[in-house]
């Protein structure tokens, strides 16, 4: 007589949970290849000293003018000045003020949004119409008059003004997106329990307003780190931004590039993609960090 046993199967185990990063490029591809594109920048920005072929301010008359070639891979410039390795030096140049720029507009402006819902009543009236008079200049255009106005400062290469007149722009825009999302904050009642335990405003702004408008702040942030590098790229192009030998890449499509654009077009074809590049990245991962992050975006 033989006793049947029950029929067991092995569980199968359970799926690894995947990372918040891992889950993003797996949700977003188009968010992907945008990352894949920044990192990349940034790496040419950060290793420029040992990934550029040769010296970007290096003069060579030889070369004056030479097309795309394997010893020049992007041509030269009127000085004899390689172009690919201007690119790579100036990837850094863009970086560097576009993300200073956003980080500082946008955390000012997040700060700001975030006041003005918290306070209401006259200081969020006092915020929100100084907050309209920046908003009726074009980003490019306000940024033209604060740095006409202020000059030039420099702290370490870097022109800390061009900077602050790129970032004052941002702000109000920020400062808007920011508010509407902190006035849903405003009435939660963990904010109406720390009112009545008497912390202060700065701690209730802070500690328990701020890590709730995290998300719009990041989104804002990508997005306008795009911005920047379109308005450094065009003040430096009118001769307001970043000044001669620094390689950027506004600077290079000005001057020389505009008089031999006929004889040399590398001179503006190259410096042009690098710039729409950057900018189409930036936005394309700006959109789809807000797709991840907004669960009214995920079906």
């Amino acid at each position: 007589m033989t006793i049947a046993l029950p029929h067991t199967t092995v569980a199968e185990a359970a799926p690894r949970p995947r990372g918040p990063i891992a889950e993003f490029l797996r949700q977003q591809p188009l968010g992907a290849a945008s990352f894949v594109i920044i990192c990349v920048m940034m790496f040419a920005g950060i290793f420029s000293e040992w990934v550029s072929p040769y010296d970007p301010l290096a003069i060579d008359f030889a070369s004056i003018l030479a097309p795309p070639s394997w010893d020049h891979w992007c041509g030269t410039d009127a000085y004899g000045r390689d172009i690919c390795s201007r690119l790579i030096y100036g990837s850094r140049t863009a970086l560097v003020i576009g993300f200073t720029s956003s980080f500082i507009g946008s955390s000012i402006g997040a700060i700001l949004g975030i006041a003005s819902a918290y306070f209401g009543g006259r200081i969020d009236t006092i915020i929100q119409r100084v907050m309209d008079v920046l908003l009726a200049f074009p980003i490019i255009v306000l940024a033209l008059v604060v740095v006409a106005a202020l000059g030039r400062l420099l702290v370490w290469g870097i022109d800390i003004n061009l900077i602050v007149a790129i970032a004052i722009p941002i702000l109000p825009r920020v400062a808007r997106v920011v508010r509407a999302a902190a006035f849903s904050v405003r009435v939660m009642p963990y904010v109406d329990a720390a009112r009545a335990a008497g912390y202060s405003h700065a701690r209730i702004i802070f500690r328990h307003m701020a890590p709730n408008v995290v998300a719009p702040y990041l989104i804002m942030l990508t997005a306008f780190i795009a911005q920047a590098i379109l308005a450094e790229a065009s003040l430096s192009f009118l001769g307001l931004g970043v000044q001669e030998p620094t390689a950027a890449w506004g600077l290079m499509l000005s001057g020389n590039a505009s008089d031999f654009y006929r004889q040399a077009p590398w001179m503006i074809l190259f410096p042009g993609v690098a710039i729409s590049l950057a900018v189409f990245a930036f936005n394309l991962f700006g959109d789809s960090l807000r797709d991840f992050l907004d669960p009214r975006f995920k079906v």
